[in-house]
């Protein structure tokens, strides 16, 4: 059944519809289009714009075809043109001319519309409760590696002395704020389109507010070309997946680096890495590496939503069939990369008595020998930063440490030195005293675990 078929005088061609069709997409929405379906009945039943026992006999058969659906009883039919379109046939063919009245005051446009909207709000909600447990389980690492010290890089070079619990609570930072982003779009799409008709509204009175407070909408949309023309959330919810899928790639590029000989800082439990089909030494970081590679695909998805939407006129084109299958992917994916990446981190081995040996080894206590000579010894900044920078030079060419430098090399370069810059080097009082606010001494850090797990509810 076409719903569009009094207009033409022949049938469209095969391939005419196999184009035209979205079964294959939106097909994944038919809980949604009976959920709407429902409110909209029972919306025409209250205001008598149908009989209310019509309204009572769609309800019910629109329940028992998505309990047929989900027990398998029905199967969706791949040769129809939509969901939309399979599901009233459905009805009519079980109720007969009742069925008929369902699509009363209503478009194709704004139920797809509100279909859309119904879908990625459940979709969002479970983003962000993956989003939510990734952030707890960083939290659990951060708070158990608080103390253990590891270098901090710039230009991926050694650079100050951080603990790996204070990395990890960057990406915790991060992950809350794909998070907010996600729950702003829902927030900026709470609003219940249906209504709007196919572009201009409707003649008959309904009770719009009715609809969108049984399909738990907090307003209805105010103009109906935006209500049925906007596609804006299916952009921003894109986008935000496109930020959490940036994160979870430069966080996989990390861990990626990490397993690494050359770094050699953690180590993923077997379950969650691969090995090679010749060399039998190898253990691959298989998830990270797609982690980082689908991201791509998802910035796809969004730049497709942008592209499909910068030229159309008002009001529905087209088009915009295209919408559902660039945000679910994008949603689908992310809810892909998390699943795997989630139990990976919780499993992984720290190393890290590596990430010690690292950090003795980059001079990435430099900055403090400075401050030990303005502090301490009351030198400029500037005079005890080229005094640091020559004994880092002098260490280097002796393959020493500045912990295993002697005093008396120190003196030759600055005689204000004295056994005092041995406690100030330190790495661990290095980064113990980092205490300003965002600083990584373990009690910061532990403290912002607890913050964040707050925040999380």
């Amino acid at each position: 059944m076409k719903l569009w078929k009094g207009r033409f005088q022949k049938e469209a061609d095969p391939k005419t519809n196999d184009f035209n069709s979205s079964i294959s997409i939106d097909s994944r929405m038919y809980k949604e289009d009976i959920e709407g379906s429902i409110a909209h009945a029972t919306m025409l039943g209250a205001c008598g714009i149908i009989e209310q026992s019509e309204s009572d006999k769609i309800c019910a058969e629109l329940e028992k075809i998505a309990a047929d659906i989900e027990s398998g009883a029905l199967h969706i039919d791949p040769d129809a043109e939509d969901i939309h379109t399979f599901i009233e046939g459905e009805l009519t063919s079980r109720i007969g001319d009742a069925g008929k009245r369902l699509h009363t005051a209503r478009s194709r446009n704004d139920q797809v519309a509100l279909d859309v909207r119904l879908t990625l709000r459940k979709e969002c909600a479970g983003l962000v409760d993956q989003l939510k447990e990734l952030i707890s389980v960083l939290c659990d690492q951060a708070e158990q590696y608080a103390d253990t010290v590891m270098p901090g890089y710039t230009h991926l070079q050694r650079a100050q002395p951080i603990t790996f619990g204070h990395h990890l609570m960057a990406y915790a930072e991060m992950f809350l704020r794909d998070i907010g982003r996600m729950q702003d779009a829902v927030k900026r799409m709470d609003v219940c389109p249906l209504g709007s008709g196919a572009l201009a509204g409707t003649t008959y009175p309904l009770d719009r507010d009715l609809t969108a407070s049984l399909l738990g909408f907090s307003a209805v949309s105010r103009n109906s070309l935006d209500g049925v023309a906007d596609r804006d959330f299916c952009a921003e919810i894109a986008a935000a997946v496109s930020l959490a899928m940036v994160h979870l790639s430069r966080f996989s590029e990390e861990i990626i680096l990490w397993c690494s000989w050359e770094f050699k800082f953690i180590e993923l439990d077997d379950a969650f890495s691969t090995g090679s089909s010749i060399m039998p030494q190898k253990k691959n970081p298989d998830i990270t590496e797609l982690i980082r590679g689908k991201s791509g695909r998802v910035f796809g998805d969004l730049m497709a939503l942008l592209t499909m939407m910068k030229g159309l006129p008002l009001a529905y084109n087209k088009d915009m069939q295209e919408d559902k299958e660039a945000v679910f992917d994008a949603v689908d994916t992310l809810r892909l990369c998390l699943t795997p990446f989630i139990p990976m981190l919780q499993t992984m081995r720290v190393l890290k008595e590596n990430m010690r040996n690292a950090a003795a080894k980059g001079f990435i206590n430099a900055t403090d020998c400075a401050d030990y000579l303005v502090a301490a010894k009351g030198l400029p900044f500037r005079d005890a930063y080229k005094i640091t920078g020559e004994l880092v030079a002098l260490c280097i060419s002796r393959g020493l440490t500045l912990e295993t430098l002697p005093l008396a090399e120190y003196k030759k370069v600055c005689d204000a030195f004295d056994e005092g810059v041995y406690a100030a080097i330190n790495l661990e009082k290095c980064v113990n005293d980092r205490k300003v606010k965002g600083a990584p001494c373990p009690e910061n850090v532990r403290a912002a675990a607890k913050e964040v797990r707050a925040l999380l509810g």
